[in-house]
């Protein structure tokens, strides 16, 4: 994940806490409630909350769990077309210093059995 999609959980986290905090003292100053129901009430948001939150915090594992396999499958996909490569790569270059070993051999025998010009003693 980036630190952007990390941030946005993060942000969506607080503020989901956040708006509990606020929402429950709203409803403490607003709620014509006694003390006892006001405590259950409470007691109430407070579970919802963190059922909320539980579930919020399941999903972002899921996901995150999710992505890292997306990534890991990616990456072993990758790493074959590139070991593909270089296995390509290195018989080409085995086949050209071959190549080239075979020239120097043929130049070397060449150089040792230069070819013999023709004497006739005939003169033009």
């Amino acid at each position: 994940m980036t630190d952007r999609n990390g941030s946005d959980f993060g942000s969506f986290l607080s503020g989901l806490v956040l708006g509990g905090l606020i929402g429950g003292a709203v409803a403490l100053l607003m709620a014509p409630a006694s003390g006892e129901e006001t405590r259950k009430l409470i007691r109430e948001r407070g579970i919802e909350l963190r059922d909320k939150t539980e579930d919020a915090l399941e999903k972002a594992a899921a996901e995150a769990r999710q992505r890292a396999d997306e990534l890991t499958m990616m990456a072993k996909e990758r790493t074959a077309e590139l070991r593909g490569k270089a296995n390509e790569l290195r018989s080409r270059g085995e086949a050209a210093v071959e190549d080239i070993r075979l020239r120097g051999e043929a130049a070397v025998e060449a150089a040792k059995n230069p070819p013999k010009s023709k004497k006739d003693g005939s003169s033009n």
